[in-house]
């Protein structure tokens, strides 16, 4: 019997947080026998019903288009896409600090080795539906309370975690085990403190 574990990672592209989690978990697969199975998460749908500001909503609602080109990959492709296209969208987007716009989504497909034409997606709710699912799923591991991203492991499901900046090598695979141990604990919900610095993406 392997003892490879299967993580199951929920993002939404536009969250600083959740690319460095992102990278994080790469950094631990490297170092533990983890395999990480990706899918889509919208902060859009996160908060639709939510009592949030209206620059914020507004500010949420544009991240929505980079969803559904994820979305409309997945569907063409596969979602073991997904890990690949996050990468590269995610490199522009936070390390590069480029625009949000289609042009920097279809180079990223493009990178990524998929159809740039994907990119319509951006502006078309034919995948909605489609986030919709893929989003409930991993919110519906961990409640509604939380944002991005979403990591189940195991039995064990949690929101984020939260960190900045990104842990490397061993120090990236301490964490996973603390993780492991806190999140896999029988009635553990909730460890947390206020942030004190903003994303570090290097």
């Amino acid at each position: 019997m392997s003892d490879r574990k299967l993580v199951d990672f929920w993002f939404d592209p536009a969250c600083p947080w959740a690319w460095i989690t992102s990278r994080w978990i790469h950094e631990v697969a490297a170092l533990r026998p983890v395999d990480v199975r990706w899918h889509i998460m919208s902060l859009a749908v996160l908060n639709e019903d939510k009592d949030i500001p209206a620059d914020y909503r507004e500010r949420v609602k544009q991240t929505l288009g980079a969803v559904r080109v994820l979305a409309a990959a997945a569907d063409k492709y596969g979602e073991e896409v997904l890990g690949d296209l996050y990468t590269e969208i995610g490199r522009r987007f936070h390390d590069e600090g480029r625009e949000r716009d289609r042009d920097t989504i279809a180079e990223a497909l493009t990178a990524a080795g998929l159809d740039p034409a994907l990119v319509a997606a951006h502006d078309s709710d034919e995948y909605d539906e489609a986030i919709r699912r893929s989003h409930g799923e991993g919110i519906d591991l961990v409640g509604q309370e939380v944002g991005t991203p979403v990591i189940a492991v195991e039995g064990a499901a949690f929101f984020g975690p939260v960190v900045s900046p990104i842990p490397r090598g061993e120090a990236a695979a301490r964490l996973w085990d603390g993780v492991l141990l806190v999140a896999g604990t029988d009635g553990f919900f909730e460890l947390k403190r206020s942030r004190t610095r903003d994303p570090i993406f290097s």
